[in-house]
């Protein structure tokens, strides 16, 4: 008999961790397959769904930057609002989105950014927006400013407060009545997270078609999985500084996407990773509640991701 953490589990502090939905010995079985079956189509998949593998971090930001602005430009050459959904995380494709709109000079007066989520406590209030862990402070810095003359009138940022969330719905339901495009930008998180909608939200939804429903969560209750990924990818492994809650966009903002631009860069150097697994389970486990990710397959559009995260998923100790 193997020893792994299937036939191990039993008694261990981990028993009661993972969300109940999972099934730990599929996800082994779907991440055992080899690299090159990573982009073997699924019956569910958009037929306008793509991966798009690219061989390095720049070619990663690059590449999802283009993927942006072109959006952005097609949506201006058309005439049409742009409704964007955008994610702290990946972060290095604006500097190139910016780079394209400045180069092309395209003016953003018709888009709105709507940012997915927001570090909050369990009321919902959120961190102050100039504080360096705020996702608002990140997307000033990197995205709204850089722009300068061209970006995105201040009217037109949405930022996922107390007050602001619960306005998303009806503000992107007005623009699409108004003609505009609904895209929504995003990263896989180390549980399967889109945006801060939690793998074990599932459980207080009798059915997949009312666990679509929510268009958001105040003060949500993060898994310990998101907390680590986040001390290891914005907070230098400084666990204590990682809110236990966050304001989040629900399924039933990001389902209705148009399109979909997402991101999966979770390399760390070394052989190291956290994203292999999440990115398999994305584009290979049937859409189920217990791993949100798994329906952005269903929409059209692109999952940008690093060659290096397609395995193979095995030991490498580092």
């Amino acid at each position: 008999m193997a020893t792994n953490l299937m036939t191990t589990l039993k008694g261990s502090m981990l028993q009661e961790f993972f969300p109940a939905g999972w099934d730990l010995a599929k996800f082994d079985r779907l991440c055992g397959r080899p690299p090159e079956t990573l982009l073997r189509r699924e019956r569910w998949w958009h037929k306008g769904f793509t991966p798009v593998a690219c061989d390095s971090i720049g070619d990663f930001d690059a590449m999802m930057g283009h993927e942006i602005a072109h959006e952005i430009r097609k949506a201006r050459d058309a005439g049409r609002k742009l409704v964007l959904i955008l994610p702290v995380g990946p972060m290095g494709m604006y500097r190139w989105a910016v780079y394209f709109l400045k180069e092309w000079n395209v003016r953003c007066a018709h888009v709105h950014g709507f940012n997915m989520d927001e570090w909050s406590d369990a009321k919902g209030a959120t961190l102050p927006p100039g504080n360096p862990g705020a996702f608002q402070n990140a997307m000033e810095a990197a995205f709204y400013g850089p722009l300068g003359a061209l970006t995105v009138p201040a009217a037109q940022r949405n930022f996922a407060t107390r007050k602001n969330l619960p306005t998303y719905g009806a503000k992107i339901a007005a623009l699409r009545k108004e003609g505009a495009r609904l895209v929504t930008v995003f990263g896989v998180g180390r549980v399967c997270h889109i945006a801060f909608w939690e793998p074990h939200f599932a459980a207080e939804f009798r059915t997949v078609e009312a666990w679509k429903k929510p268009c958001y969560r105040l003060g949500a209750r993060l898994h310990p999985l998101t907390i680590e990924q986040n001390a290891i990818t914005s907070f230098k492994s400084r666990t204590t500084l990682v809110p236990a809650r966050a304001n989040t966009i629900g399924p039933g903002l990001f389902l209705k996407s148009d399109s979909i631009i997402g991101g999966c860069d979770g390399a760390l150097g070394r052989g190291m990773m956290w994203q292999g697994m999440s990115l398999r389970l994305t584009l290979h486990h049937e859409p189920t509640p217990w791993l949100p990710s798994s329906f952005m397959p269903t929409l059209a559009g692109k999952l940008f991701y690093l060659e290096e995260l397609a395995g193979p998923l095995v030991a490498e100790c580092n």
